[in-house]
């Protein structure tokens, strides 16, 4: 079990703890789970407000350490840890933060265009991923055009304004999914042509909430490669981890 500390524990703010999958290929570093990456950009961006201080814990599932067993069994993470009470369902989490954590109420504004929008997105995507044919990646491109469109329309940095919102938290760790298994298994490409996106992910790019929660590319691909019971080869386990960050250089930020 290795740890991550954001913010400094003090007596004025709480800490809460974030327990996070591990990357299936080390054991130790930030798995890719899009759950446990979107509370982590929720906390880190209340601990960067200093309402909270944020401790992030990874454990690895092929092998859970014996505190870890004894204290949740067979649960998964993500799980959040606030003051003692262990929050263990994703939908529990997401309330709480709302709820519970100083400052998160602020971070879920309710917008039922953007809701619309990006609901189908990743569902598509992971369509995409099985058939790999024509039809489902124009699927995909109406819905990332789509998104594309709104962030036109609103003229602003992030989804629902100048600054970050939960909405946010749950769309940006689906997009680098998107680009780099999207990529590596099915040839997709995001187009250059939806300037508003790649815009989009060019700020967010920038945010240490989403660089400090960003698994590897390594651990995206390895990710969808146990779903598909595809075997991991040797020398990725070796390789050097990397991350996608670049955009493309006709977009102008």
């Amino acid at each position: 079990m290795s740890e991550e500390t954001n913010g400094q524990a003090n007596g004025s703010v709480p800490e809460v703890e974030l327990i996070i999958k591990a990357s299936t290929i080390d054991g130790r570093r930030k798995g890719a789970c899009l759950f446990c990456q979107e509370y982590f950009m929720d906390l880190y961006l209340l601990a960067e407000l200093k309402t909270i201080s944020l401790k992030v814990t990874t454990v690895d599932m092929l092998k859970p350490p014996p505190d870890f067993k004894s204290n949740f069994e067979a649960t998964p993470p993500p799980i959040l840890i606030d003051n003692g009470l262990a929050v263990l369902e994703n939908d529990k989490i997401e309330r709480h933060i709302m709820k519970n954590i100083p400052g998160g109420h602020n971070l879920f504004v309710q917008d039922k265009d953007v809701a619309q929008r990006t609901e189908n997105v990743y569902s598509k995507f992971k369509l995409m991923l099985l058939k790999r044919d024509d039809n489902s990646k124009n699927i995909l491109l109406n819905y990332l055009r789509k998104i594309n469109d709104h962030l036109g329309e609103r003229g602003t940095r992030f989804l629902t304004g100048d600054t970050m919102c939960c909405f946010d938290c749950e769309l940006m760790p689906k997009l680098q999914h998107i680009r780099v298994a999207g990529k590596y298994f099915a040839d997709f490409e995001i187009p250059e042509e939806l300037e508003h996106l790649w815009r989009y992910m060019f700020h967010m790019y920038q945010l240490d909430a989403f660089t400090q929660s960003c698994p590897a590319d390594q651990d995206i691909i390895n990710h969808y490669k146990q779903q598909q019971g595809t075997r991991m080869k040797k020398h990725e386990e070796l390789e050097t981890p990397t991350f996608t960050t670049s955009i493309p250089a006709a977009i102008r930020p």
